[in-house]
C-alpha cells in the first residue's frame, strides 16, 4: 500500500502515527509536507492509494484533501469531514439535523444583531471564531458592558471571520469536560480535562486523566461522529444535570497526552483503521 502522510511540522503526535506506520509491512509511506507542495491541475497523485491528513492549518488541510480527493484518492479524513468539523457553525447545523445534544447557538453577523442575541440567550455566553482551535480567542462574557466592548474590537480589528459571530451558551462544567476518541464504528478511549479555568484545553494547561468509556459517552460520541461523516475523530462533550452535550467535533485530533492516562494505543488505532479501510467505499 502507497499511503501518503500530509503534515505541517511533525509534532509528537505525528511521530507516533509515522512509528505505527513503520511497523506495518508492506506499507510505503510518502510524506506530504504542506508548506513545499504545490498543487496544480496536471498534478497527479495516482501512485498513492490513501493519503491521512495531518496538517495544523484547517485551509491547508481541506484545500490539499479536496484535490487528492478530485484525483479519485481516499482521504483519512474526507474533505467533507474536514469542511465541516472545521467550521463550528457547520458542525452545530450537523449535531442539529441529526438530533445531538449540544450548547444552544446562535449566530449573526452584525454588532447589533450579535447583541441582540446575546441578550435574548442571557448571560453568561461564549462568543468563538467559527474557525479556530486550541481554546484561542474564545472570550466569555458575562454582561452587556462586555459583551460591547468586545463587539466592537472583533468588528473594527478582526478579518471577516470576526464579523461572523458565532455565540454559544456558557455551560457550567466545574473545572471539567470530557474528551472521547472515535475510530469508525468504536469509541476507543476518553480523557477527562481537568482545569481552574474555564477553558480546558490541554493546550491551554488542562490536566488529562482517564474518563472510564460509559455506554452513554460511548453512544453519544458515535452519534456526534456520524452526524460529520464519520472518520478519526475527537469529541469534547460537556457533562451536566440534564444530560451531556456535544461541544466540538475534531478532525485532525491531538492525542499525545491521552495514550498513557487511558492505556490505549490510540495512533495504532488510526494506522490500523486507515489500512483496512482504504478500499472500503465510503
Amino acid at each position: 500500500m502507497r499511503i501518503g502522510f500530509l503534515h505541517s511540522i511533525i509534532r509528537k503526535d505525528e511521530k507516533l502515527i509515522l512509528h505505527e506506520f513503520a511497523k506495518r509491512k508492506k506499507v510505503e509511506l510518502t510524506l506530504l509536507d504542506d508548506r513545499k507542495m504545490i498543487f496544480d491541475t496536471s498534478n497527479t497523485f495516482h501512485k498513492l492509494d490513501a493519503v491521512i491528513e495531518r496538517s495544523i492549518n484547517h485551509s491547508r488541510a481541506l484545500y490539499a484533501i479536496s484535490f487528492f480527493e478530485s484525483q479519485g484518492i481516499k482521504c483519512f479524513n474526507s474533505a467533507n469531514v474536514a469542511n465541516i468539523c472545521g467550521n463550528k457553525l457547520l458542525t452545530s447545523v450537523a449535531l442539529e439535523n441529526n438530533n445531538v445534544p449540544q450548547p444552544q447557538v446562535k449566530l449573526a453577523f452584525t454588532a447589533k444583531s450579535a447583541l441582540d442575541a446575546i441578550e435574548s440567550m442571557g448571560y453568561p455566553v461564549v462568543l468563538k471564531p467559527i474557525v479556530g482551535s486550541w481554546g484561542r480567542l474564545l472570550a466569555k462574557i458575562n454582561d452587556r458592558n462586555a459583551a460591547e466592548a468586545i463587539l466592537e474590537h472583533k468588528t473594527i480589528l478582526g478579518s471577516y471571520h470576526h464579523s461572523i459571530f458565532y455565540i454559544q451558551k456558557y455551560i457550567e462544567i466545574k473545572g471539567q469536560d470530557i474528551r472521547s476518541f472515535v475510530v469508525g464504528d468504536e469509541c476507543i478511549a476518553a480523557i477527562y480535562r481537568k482545569s481552574d479555568h474555564w477553558i480546558t484545553n490541554t493546550s491551554r494547561g488542562g490536566i488529562a486523566s482517564n474518563c472510564p468509556l460509559s455506554r452513554q459517552i460511548s453512544e453519544l460520541s458515535l452519534r456526534a461522529a456520524k452526524a460529520v461523516g464519520g472518520g478519526i475523530l475527537a469529541i469534547d462533550l460537556f457533562e451536566t444535570e440534564d444530560g451531556m452535550l456535544v461541544n466540538e467535533v475534531n478532525y485532525t485530533m491531538e492525542f499525545k497526552n491521552s495514550i498513557d492516562v487511558t492505556g490505549v494505543n490510540i495512533p495504532a488505532k488510526i494506522v490500523s483503521f486507515v489500512l483496512e479501510n482504504i478500499y472500503q467505499d465510503d
